[in-house]
């Protein structure tokens, strides 16, 4: 027996799929037209502005409200950058700039192009609040540590958003800024009291909430007190209790990635994950980058089959579908052909930079740029000084399999610049760092959270707070290495 055409297409209605490739194919058009709520593009869907006006157009020509959604932070975390690295600074610079009107500046900016090329929502801000200098998968996505900063600078980057006709999407309720596992590969637990959610994790939320914010995504991080065993993507208690009805948010909860280990294993499979995520309050269920018809169609016939056992009220998916058409039409697809002001965010970069010690009189130093793994939420995007260098040698070197006396070797009389993100995370690179500067006249640029940690004996510690394109060129101009 068949599955039922109505309630195929009910299902679909909450389904955020993606599909390989610079062009749609055939079978990612036509499920929008039979009623898929939309699509996520990703950093292998966008090779040039033209191609991707072309793909949203061809998505909206077999529905007119499609939704058209990316990961469009700005800093480490961009996909319409992702060959050079994003022109804008991301919410850790913002933050220590704290200048909220020019955070607003910058998501306008922002939101200007993806509406020019028919983007409708952007899966941004990140509004969690980064306690744990150690989290691994937030870290410069964030404004800060200061819960009271990040609430000011999250309603800022929201109202900028959405002034251009393009949907915000707050993340990752109820805040993933105190773990220090990586949602994407396991399910991250936070010990944390509703007391101290609420002091420190929920004031972004509530600012965004008053904000407007037309939608939130939710984190596949356990909060025992709240969520039980499972992730906050499958708590009713999260999702209803404490986001709708405490908070007050009458919009569009997406879901982080259904393919994400932190839901999918939890759940047993992506298909079982959505059901278990509409059960429980979510809306509009992303499911991931790797995504193909096969996938899309096993995960609506999970959802009619839920209807069917009594897994899924049909009242709960109708109101999940109706809410994300409601996004929808809140969008405005290729509502703004303004130019977004291309200067802005390398002078916001320029602002962010801190520097401890002395950069000066560094003439023509060797630049080392120490590998740092990309997370996934980051994607493998270009980072560090090199793009920016004037007539200079750069290196790139794996720390744990470099040790000080080859770089002191290869400098001879010039002074190094060590480059990294993360420097003291890295396996051999606190190490590395600290015996070359015991021994050598070394300048430290760190690209990511910058936390406690800093090395004995540098002659400069340089902060960055971020690896965006805008990003390495400040850096490389506070160095006096660049134009």
């Amino acid at each position: 027996m068949g599955t039922d055409p109505g309630l195929r297409r009910l299902a679909l209605g909450t389904l955020l799929a993606a599909y390989p490739g610079p062009v749609p194919p055939d079978w990612a058009v036509g499920l929008v037209a039979e009623g898929l709520a939309g699509h996520t593009l990703f950093g292998t869907n966008v090779h040039d502005p033209a191609q991707v006006a072309a793909s949203t157009a061809a998505l909206r020509a077999a529905r007119a409200d499609v939704l058209v959604a990316i990961d469009e932070e700005g800093g480490d975390v961009t996909r319409l950058a992702h060959a050079t690295g994003s022109p804008y600074p991301g919410n850790a610079a913002l933050g220590a700039v704290d200048d909220p009107a020019l955070t607003e500046r910058v998501y306008a900016a922002i939101g200007t192009e993806l509406a020019a090329l028919g983007i409708t929502v952007d899966l941004a801000p990140t509004v969690d609040v980064n306690s744990a200098d150690e989290n691994p998968v937030i870290g410069t996505r964030s404004f800060g540590a200061d819960p009271a900063r990040v609430a000011v600078h999250s309603a800022a980057a929201v109202a900028g958003l959405q002034s251009t006709g393009v949907a915000a999407c707050a993340k990752h309720f109820p805040g993933h800024g105190a773990t220090i596992a990586d949602s994407h590969h396991e399910l991250p637990t936070v010990d944390a009291t509703p007391a101290v959610l609420r002091e420190r994790d929920m004031p972004p939320f509530v600012a965004v909430v008053d904000a407007g914010v037309l939608s939130i995504m939710t984190a596949h991080i356990r909060v025992p007190a709240l969520t039980g065993d499972g992730p906050a993507t499958f708590s009713r208690a999260v999702l209803v209790d404490l986001l709708r009805r405490e908070l007050g948010f009458t919009g569009t909860v997406i879901t982080d990635a259904l393919e994400m280990k932190g839901a999918a294993l939890a759940a047993g499979g992506v298909g079982p994950a959505a059901v278990l995520a509409l059960a429980s309050g979510a809306d509009l269920l992303c499911i991931g980058a790797r995504v193909d018809a096969a996938l899309v169609e096993r995960v609506a016939a999970e959802i009619v089959a839920a209807l069917g056992d009594g897994r899924l009220g049909r009242v709960r998916v109708e109101q999940a579908a109706d809410r994300a058409a409601v996004l929808a039409a809140a969008t405005r697809a290729a509502g703004s052909t303004a130019i977004a002001p291309t200067d802005l965010g390398y002078a916001v970069a320029r602002r962010a930079v801190r520097v401890e010690g002395d950069v000066t009189g560094l003439g023509r130093p060797l630049v080392v740029q120490l590998h740092a793994a990309a997370t996934m939420a980051q994607g493998r995007v270009p980072w560090g000084l090199g793009p920016h260098l004037v007539g200079l040698e750069e290196i790139r070197v794996v720390a744990a399999e470099t040790d000080a006396a080859t770089l002191h070797g290869l400098a001879g009389d010039r002074p190094i610049v060590l480059v990294g993100r993360h420097l003291h995370r890295l396996p051999g690179g606190a190490g590395l760092v600290e015996a070359l500067a015991a021994a050598h006249p070394v300048t430290v640029v760190e690209m990511g959270w910058p936390g406690r940690w800093r090395p004995a004996g540098a002659r400069a510690f340089v902060t960055t707070y971020g690896a965006s394109h805008a990003n390495g060129r400040a850096a490389a101009q506070a160095l006096g290495l660049a134009d």
